[in-house]
């Protein structure tokens, strides 16, 4: 099914609005820092919160291409790296807010505490996968990589959010509700396209679902 897709000017002020829109939670939490509504705990609030918006936004950019192959609307890649980068952006203020917050950059007790506890050493490597990811983002990068070695670099975005969810699961212990349901919805995007590679090939050629700006 194709749908006729918005004119520039159109996906230029509907960018803009999902970028308006993805601010929000910073600007909550920052509202909340300044009034007094993180609780007990500040650093552990902050922490959860900016977790909690890095798995929600990777779900986000993964759902991107199940909606796109449903509805039509191919012109929907053309945020998926905005979404995407708005993952790593959270995941920046999470891992900060580690380093910063909760170890003063005390970088040995760092280290350990990555080595010694696996739930901080699996969030860790989300992190670090994330990494090149994000540095890769640009059509510069598709071109400099090649459309196919970029697709291939990029279906690290797979595995990351696996972590993230394994990551929260074992961070929580007791109440896994949410993990649950971040599982639960991960396992949905993913079989969705297992199912559609095991049908047919994509729609789109490498090249295409590369470039997404």
């Amino acid at each position: 099914m194709s749908v006729k897709s918005p004119s520039q000017t159109q996906i230029g002020w509907i960018k803009a609005a999902v970028f308006a829109a993805c601010l929000i939670p910073l600007a909550l939490l920052v509202w909340r820092g300044f009034t007094g509504g993180l609780g007990a705990n500040p650093i552990e609030y902050i922490t959860r919160s900016t977790g909690w918006w890095t798995l929600t936004f990777l779900l986000i950019t993964l759902l991107v291409t199940p909606v796109r192959r449903l509805t039509g609307l191919n012109w929907l890649l053309r945020l998926r790296r905005m979404l995407g980068l708005f993952a790593f952006f959270h995941v920046c203020l999470h891992f900060t807010t580690y380093l910063w917050l909760d170890q003063f950059f005390d970088w040995m007790s760092i280290v350990k505490d990555i080595a010694k506890r696996p739930f901080i050493t699996v969030g860790f490597t989300a992190f670090v996968l994330l990494i090149p990811l994000a540095a890769t983002s640009t059509n510069g990068m598709v071109k400099r990589l090649g459309a196919r070695r970029w697709q291939l670099l990029h279906r690290l975005v797979y595995a990351i959010p696996v972590l993230g969810v394994v990551h929260y699961w074992w961070l929580v212990k007791k109440d896994i509700t949410e993990p649950v349901i971040f599982a639960l919805l991960l396992t949905v995007l993913l079989g969705a396209r297992l199912v559609w590679r095991v049908r047919k090939p994509a729609s789109l050629p490498p090249a295409a679902h590369a470039q997404r700006a």
